[in-house]
């Protein structure tokens, strides 16, 4: 069948993509704006962090809406949206695990999240030019900070090179006993995530250089990683134990410690204070366009939002 060059791309399911001389970026201002428009907050007042620090949300807050579709379209909207923003990605999750019965507090949260993207319309994830292909993750876990069943929050972030390519955030299934248990169920997702792009990566026929690098704020998850004896008291993690420590073993990932100042992907497992969230946002290779000339001018340039 007959194939049609369309050129570069511009425009894919709502995501804007723009070309420059150092790389991509990615962003989705329309569907931003559009979402504004369609939720009547186009006149909001922004906010600096996407939520309040001290916000502890549970399902039993607030009243319960009388019609759940409005919150359910709006949380399903900021979903879609969190492909290009990591920045948003714990809130939105936060958001996710109300659907069934959202209330008016619930709802305060996610046009909270609306407010923030109002603040935020033109930013957008840098994909840059890069020598390196090395695999970096960073790990990390918020223990029994969910106030309903003091489940815990776990993300990761993988860069290849410099460049942030994948991250999540996640309610973890299971109660974790101990912060240790915690993170290292985090590590364990960061390692699977890891592995499958490394894969990937090698299947477009891309050499890296060195084993990719697993960081981790636990000494406790840690030690874990990298000692052969199996603890009796870890025994309820030890398919996550056994997964890990086979990956190291064979040298498929190395996993080290990081200091907390450090973590990048806090920002993924808890709301932070506005200083600390644009400490950790600027890692997240998230920029700015900014336009030279006249309005019609497509020239322009990223702005790391460090500058």
């Amino acid at each position: 069948f007959s194939i049609k060059d369309l050129g570069h791309l511009n425009y894919f399911l709502g995501i804007e993509v723009e070309r420059f001389d150092n790389g991509l970026f990615l962003s989705q201002k329309k569907y931003i704006y559009d979402l504004l428009n369609k939720t009547k907050m186009q006149d909001c007042k922004p906010l600096d962090t996407p939520a309040a620090l001290s916000e502890k949300l549970s399902k039993d807050d607030g009243k319960a809406l009388d019609d759940a579709t409005k919150y359910r379209q709006i949380v399903g909207a900021l979903q879609y949206l969190s492909f290009t923003r990591p920045d948003i990605a714990y809130s939105v999750n936060k958001a996710c695990q109300f659907m069934q019965r959202p209330t008016d507090r619930h709802m305060a949260y996610a046009k909270r999240i609306l407010r923030y993207l109002k603040g935020t319309l033109t930013m957008g994830l840098q994909i840059k030019s890069s020598c390196s292909f090395d695999l970096q993750v960073y790990t990390d876990a918020d223990w029994a900070g969910n106030p309903d069943d003091r489940r815990s929050t776990g993300g990761y972030l993988v860069y290849v090179g410099s460049n942030l390519v994948s991250w999540r955030t996640n309610k973890q299934q299971t109660v974790a006993r101990s912060s240790t248990e915690a993170e290292y169920k985090a590590v364990a997702d960061g390692v699977s995530e890891c592995l499958w792009i490394q894969h990937m990566v090698k299947e477009l026929g891309i050499k890296t250089t060195r084993c990719p690098v697993l960081w981790c704020d636990n000494m406790g998850a840690t030690y874990l990683a990298a000692n052969p004896k199996f603890h009796a008291r870890t025994k309820h993690i030890e398919i996550d134990y056994h997964f890990v420590r086979e990956k190291v073993a064979s040298n498929k990932i190395e996993v080290k410690f990081v200091s907390s100042k450090f973590q990048v992907a806090d920002i993924l497992t808890k709301p932070l204070a506005r200083s600390r969230f644009n400490e950790l946002r600027t890692n997240l290779n998230l920029g700015e366009i900014r336009l030279r000339g006249s309005v019609g001018d497509k020239r322009g340039k990223i702005e790391s939002l460090t500058a």
